[in-house]
């Protein structure tokens, strides 16, 4: 049994982590990471720039909170990279095309209650699309599935804080 297991590890070792028991499409799976990485890339801009250009009583607590989470979906993007290097594609950081490749919008909004809202509803879209993909990836990619539940929690946390803010704002 082990000296079979060394035999087929030893087959296609271009393939890096996909192994003949991986169940997952591969270039499927590659493509949604791809539009996750997309979203996750736009969050960091539209939190660092509300970071940047928050005002008003309330904009020191909330800036901190915008850096933060700029901070934690960049960590995202990071994850999300990795993991399709793992699975032998190619992150796609180009700025072309970035806004059609990513579930959220880019919304600035001209005050700090506009800002939080806008942070709200792209991590409420970012909630339904992490839910999806994870449902589509089911039981074929458990690391992959891992991964996007572990950034689907975050997401939640940030929109409770997103939440939070805009009903006290």
């Amino acid at each position: 049994m082990i000296l079979r297991r060394c035999a087929r590890a030893r087959e296609h070792i271009e393939n890096g982590a996909v192994t003949p028991s991986y169940a997952g499409e591969a270039s499927t799976i590659v493509r949604l990471l791809n539009e996750a990485l997309a979203t996750e890339i736009v969050c960091v801009l539209r939190y660092r720039r509300h970071y940047f250009c928050a005002e008003g009583a309330l904009a020191e607590s909330v800036k901190e909170e915008f850096m933060e989470h700029a901070q934690e979906e960049q960590e995202h993007a990071d994850q999300i990279a990795e993991r399709i290097v793992q699975l032998g594609g190619e992150p796609n950081f180009n700025p072309a095309g970035l806004d059609t490749r990513s579930h959220s919008e880019y919304v600035e909004g001209s005050s700090l209650k506009e800002m939080v809202k806008e942070d709200l509803i792209a991590e409420r879209v970012a909630i339904e699309s992490y839910t999806e993909m994870i449902l589509f990836i089911g039981d074929k990619d458990p690391t992959t599935k891992r991964m996007l539940e572990s950034i689907l929690a975050k997401e939640e946390e940030h929109a409770e804080d997103m939440a939070s803010i805009y009903n006290h704002a």
